[in-house]
């Protein structure tokens, strides 16, 4: 785990040299990611229902292998899915259909339209609301029909756990788009981000915990001269 500061594509790179040189399955990076970030959630307390925000990319499944590992804890979970269950791909795909079998509660919104008023009642039921809606891959603002889902979670009085980084917030700079949603606490994995470097993104992240995955230290020193990153 390194303490160095990522940009987007810098994680992106990341995670790919994990897989392609060092052969990790991203599978197994991804149930890192979701376990540790399940496990950072019940050490800052859980007392009550926590409902999983999930995208349908890599950061949706981050939220599918935390919702696992709290229902594996016997606790109080739902996940709210974002997306088309059939349009999963890969990893993502592979830990829905697992939490489907499990028989965990799993509302969908296809396309992200919600009845605004009734999505607003659903989350003033959870202690927790986790964010894994779009993770540090989003560039430029939320588009709707997804704005009024971040406005809503804003609105409510759940306390929140972002995936990786805010959704709505910008990886490399740590600026804010309309709207970005407002963590308590951010879980990021392997290396913080570009964008926490600029202090304006703490009113936004919280507490950021940064969280190992099991990267291979060996990523993190540069390449040889010659070889490309």
């Amino acid at each position: 785990m390194s303490a160095i500061f990522l940009s987007r594509e810098e994680a992106r790179n990341l995670d790919r040299r994990a897989m392609e040189e060092f052969g990790m399955p991203g599978i197994v990076l991804m149930e890192n990611a979701g376990r540790g970030a399940a496990e950072l959630l019940l050490a800052l307390g859980i007392h009550g229902r926590v409902i999983v925000c999930c995208g349908g990319g890599n950061n949706g499944g981050d939220g599918f292998v935390m919702a696992r590992h709290l229902d594996n804890w016997n606790l109080p979970v739902q996940v709210f899915l974002f997306a088309r269950p059939e349009d999963l791909v890969g990893d993502a795909a592979t830990n829905y259909r697992v939490i489907e079998r499990a028989g965990l509660a799993i509302t969908v919104f296809p396309g992200g339209a919600v009845d605004p008023a009734q999505f607003s009642e659903d989350l003033a039921r959870a202690e927790w609301i986790v964010d894994a809606l779009f993770g540090t891959g989003l560039v430029g603002p939320v588009r709707r029909p997804m704005v009024p889902v971040l406005q809503a979670i804003n609105a409510g009085h759940a306390r929140v756990l972002a995936v990786d980084i805010p959704s709505g917030l910008d990886c490399d700079t740590g600026e804010a788009t309309e709207p970005t949603i407002r963590a308590q606490h951010t879980v990021t994995f392997a290396a913080l981000k570009k964008g926490y470097s600029n202090p304006r993104s703490r009113d936004w992240t919280g507490q950021v915990h940064l969280v190992d995955i099991g990267v291979p230290r060996a990523l993190f020193k540069p390449p040889p001269a010659g070889v490309p990153a």
